[in-house]
């Protein structure tokens, strides 16, 4: 019945999904990275690796300079908090083990095996390349930088929908329901919460 219940309500969703007008970014929208904005974020996130998938809900901030991306459950549980500040970057489980590494994708590496592109997804979900690496588009005219090939579709006021991050080992497709750029909020912290 649950499998019934779930089948039902992500054909819902997809078909809500598919009536929303939305646009494919372009090789010409796409831009170098301009200095890091703060926003707010969330949605649903899936990872296939090997053609096999795992799916959580997310949601994501930057505040200054206080990166944040909390992975949940579907009824909204915190089930692992990433976090990267000036002094690197720690990630957080449900049972509140903290674990640290200098980059992101250090950090990846160690907990999960292979490299997530952490440090870059929020420059790309803005259609922006990462300066001083090398990229190029290709004929489908996605952008192709760092061992990934990204592509992200729009809402019509040109937040994004879809970030799409594609290698030959895996994909992360990140479907945002909320994606807003927010003030500096001086009370916020400057450090990561779990460093307390």
């Amino acid at each position: 019945m649950k499998k019934i219940k779930l089948m039902l309500f992500s054909g819902s969703l997809m078909m809500l999904a598919a009536c929303q007008s939305t646009q494919m970014t372009q090789p010409e929208q796409w831009q170098t990275q301009r200095p890091e904005q703060n926003f707010d974020a969330s949605g649903r996130l899936g990872v296939k690796i090997n053609e096999k998938g795992s799916y959580a809900n997310f949601d994501w901030s930057r505040q200054n300079g206080v990166e944040t991306i909390d992975v949940n459950t579907p009824v909204g549980n915190t089930v692992g908090q990433l976090c990267r500040d000036k002094l690197g970057v720690l990630a957080k489980d449900a049972n509140g083990k903290i674990y640290t590494a200098d980059t992101p994708e250090a950090l990846s590496e160690q907990l999960l095996g292979y490299n997530l592109p952490i440090e870059h997804m929020a420059t790309w979900a803005n259609g922006e390349w990462v300066p001083n690496e090398p990229h190029h588009f290709n004929a489908q005219g996605k952008l192709q930088q760092l061992g990934w090939t990204i592509s992200r579709e729009l809402n019509e006021d040109n937040t994004p929908r879809i970030l799409l991050l594609e290698n030959a080992q895996m994909s992360i497709r990140m479907a945002f329901t909320h994606f807003e750029t927010t003030q500096t909020q001086p009370e916020s912290p400057t450090q990561c919460t779990a460093r307390n």
